[in-house]
């Protein structure tokens, strides 16, 4: 219990902070944005659930997640090629456009969505899991301040990849290991219970 009150006064902590927005230009973004198109679709909305939505997401966040591809932090193949060639002017711009870009929502499994809400509203206080919401918002909306992500209309299938890769220490770029800590607290169920459910978030 002790641990989801750390978690939560952080995330509302990092929350709280001034962050400086990224100085992007979402028109230049759009012209820089056409190699992006094949994988993220043009306006960032995804159709391949393998591939995330961009759109809508809070600029600061996508730059962080360029810079890391970029430098290696964070880990993928397809994605260090095409942010290796990238300037920082290109990254800022991409995000601001992405950014400006409406996210098109999923749906929830009908089977799944009970479970779901249960674990992103309410975390698991038996294994010490906290509440999704606590750092990602009551909507799924995200918390740009703190570079936490918006979760709501993205695809279940890559939410729970991401799920599985924080728990299995693959991925490493998490402010104070903080997903780390939290999946790794997570059953198989949990995880696509919970990312069903926010694929259906509007």
């Amino acid at each position: 219990m002790k641990k989801l009150v750390v978690i939560a006064a952080t995330c509302a902590l990092l929350g709280s902070a001034t962050a400086a927005l990224a100085a992007g230009d979402a028109t230049a973004g759009k012209t820089k944005s056409v190699s992006c198109a094949a994988c993220h679709n043009a306006d960032g909305n995804s159709t391949n659930p393998a591939y995330p939505k961009l759109a809508g997401q809070g600029a600061d966040y996508l730059l962080k997640q360029l810079q890391e591809f970029k430098a290696g932090v964070r880990v993928n193949a397809i994605m260090a090629g095409m942010a290796a060639p990238l300037s920082p002017q290109d990254m800022e711009d991409l995000a601001a456009y992405f950014a400006s870009q409406q996210v098109t929502r999923g749906t929830t499994d009908p089977a799944l969505a009970a479970a779901g809400e249960a674990v992103f509203r309410g975390g698991n206080l038996n294994s010490g899991l906290a509440a999704c919401s606590a750092c990602h918002g009551a909507t799924g909306a995200g918390n740009p301040a703190a570079k936490f992500p918006s979760l709501a209309g993205q695809h279940a299938d890559y939410v729970e990849l991401q799920l599985k890769s924080f728990r299995a220490m693959e991925r490493a770029n998490d402010a104070g290991q903080m997903m780390r800590a939290n999946a790794a607290k997570m059953t198989d169920a949990e995880i696509k219970a919970v990312a069903s459910y926010v694929q259906g978030l509007q």
